[in-house]
């Protein structure tokens, strides 16, 4: 059985929800948003998935099988998990959103839902549940905004897709590491992407394409047989 990383640089989201054809949609899009997203269709799998890995928000439904919504937002505190966790159901009634906030839940999205507006929810509760993440990361002469989704090298914005700038994140936040290939594939993938791909040597080189080359310099060394790491030097 795969089991979640235990360690998240990118935004991890944990999705629970027993309706397959909505959690894949839920999940696809998250993930095209540029977030590694998990999914658990009940709220049993939910605990110990959000104790095995570090999530930033958890979107929980509340009509689950077995152990419901407000029963595993509950859990969740009792064992220490304070990720965020925004509740959608088809429940609408006061009294319905009045239980899910004091179960622990802190935000209450009510079906049918707006995509937008659930990304946009999930973008104020990660905002206020982690202000320690500085506003901007700086390597030698690159810098990136991992609010703002923006990255540059010296004056020269960078265009990068989600996972290019989710990979540089994981980078930048440690420079001069040698950071292994199941390190980068767990902070920038799902942990159902399958581990024996090559996908993290392939947008390596794609990150190098845009970051390196067009500048003249070597940032990203490859370490034979361990993985990759960011020069902090800038690599010219």
């Amino acid at each position: 059985m795969l089991e979640p990383a235990d360690h998240n640089e990118c935004m991890r989201v944990l999705v629970v929800e027993d309706e397959r054809k909505l959690a894949d949609v839920l999940a696809r899009g998250l993930r095209e948003e540029g977030y590694a997203a998990d999914v658990a269709a009940r709220g049993e799998d939910a605990l110990w998935m959000a104790q095995s890995a570090e999530y930033d928000a958890i979107v929980l439904d509340v009509m689950l099988p077995g152990l419901d919504g407000f029963g595993t937002c509950k859990q969740l505190r009792v064992r220490g998990v304070w990720a965020p966790v925004l509740f959608l159901t088809a429940r609408d009634a006061v009294a319905n959103r009045v239980e899910g906030l004091d179960s622990g839940g802190d935000d209450y999205l009510v079906k049918p839902f707006s995509f937008d507006e659930l990304l946009a929810r999930l973008r104020a509760l990660t905002r206020r549940a982690s202000v320690e993440r500085p506003p901007t990361l700086v390597v030698d002469d690159l810098r990136l905004d991992p609010a703002g989704h923006r990255a540059w090298r010296g004056d020269a914005e960078l265009e990068l897709s989600s996972k290019e700038f989710a990979l540089l994140e994981i980078f930048m936040r440690r420079p001069g590491q040698v950071l292994s290939r199941p390190q980068l594939l767990n902070g920038a993938w799902d942990i159902a992407y399958e581990s024996r791909s090559n996908i993290v040597d392939v947008y390596v080189r794609y990150l190098r394409e845009k970051i390196d080359r067009p500048f003249g310099l070597q940032s990203i060394e490859t370490i034979r047989g361990v993985g990759y790491r960011l020069r902090q030097d800038g690599g010219g």
